[in-house]
């Protein structure tokens, strides 16, 4: 009789762990991606309704190889830093320029891809190089690389009527389509990208405000998790699977880890 009792409570407590044990073995630690979502190709809303891009390409096939679920998480880009220390999202990984001011406020994985603050005017400008932007509206988004790399030109910043700040580039677009404002300051894959896809009568001048490079932000101090994405990606780099998803977003690798 003892024995079937001891039998019976040790049968309970296992059949009370497995479903605990079963839970803990599915459970799969969310990789959360903070992006602008009107920042194509990099990430953006498809025609579909569905999160798209470079980077979130990018990002989710590296969750799958950390064993990780991806979540694609739309932030407003200036309050990126509280949505990164809250823990709402894991990293920011859109586009994201390392600066050397950035590069104390972040960890950061390597340059996985080379980038240019442009200018873009209308079609018909009569804009031709920065000089002549002198007297005109120019257009950034908030708290952008863009916006970085005029102020880090006083003197053409100063030489401009207004410098106006909007909350996306999509929205910058539809400035200057308006005719509201005269220029954009904006990264360059992005805007030969929006040029090309949407048949906006607009160009890019040949002379470039900054040269930079892209990487994904983590919160400082997470350099484990920095670590574990900066692995994969050099896995991805190795394997050709960058190049791949390179060469589908702009029709030839232009990463550049590994090389």
């Amino acid at each position: 009789m003892k024995l079937t009792k001891v039998f019976a409570a040790c049968l309970t407590a296992v059949m009370l762990v497995m479903p605990l044990t079963s839970c803990g073995k599915s459970a799969q630690k969310k990789f959360v991606v903070g992006f602008d979502n009107e920042f194509p190709p990099m990430g953006f809303v498809d025609k579909d309704g569905s999160y798209a891009g470079f980077d979130l390409d990018l990002a989710k096939e590296c969750a799958t190889r950390m064993g990780m679920e991806f979540v694609a998480q739309p932030i407003a880009w200036d309050s990126k830093d509280n949505e990164l220390k809250s823990g709402n999202i894991s990293c920011i990984w859109n586009g994201f320029t390392i600066t050397e001011e950035r590069k104390s406020q972040y960890e950061w994985s390597s340059a996985y891809m080379k980038n240019q603050q442009v200018v873009v005017v209308k079609g018909d400008s009569t804009v031709k190089s920065l000089a002549d932007l002198a007297g005109l509206k120019v257009c950034v988004q908030k708290d952008s690389s863009g916006l970085e790399a005029v102020e880090g030109k006083p003197e053409l910043k100063a030489s401009f009527k207004e410098l106006v700040q909007v909350d996306s580039y999509l929205n910058a677009m539809m400035e200057l389509e308006s005719g509201s404002v005269d220029a954009i300051v904006m990264d360059e894959i992005v805007a030969r990208y929006e040029i090309q896809t949407s048949g906006k009568p607009f160009k890019v001048l040949d002379e470039a405000i900054s040269a930079e490079e892209y990487g994904v932000g983590f919160l400082k101090g997470n350099t484990q998790l920095r670590d574990k994405v900066q692995k994969t990606l050099e896995d991805m780099a190795k394997d050709g699977t960058m190049a791949k998803i390179s060469t589908k977003w702009f029709g030839s690798d232009i990463t550049t880890i590994g090389k």
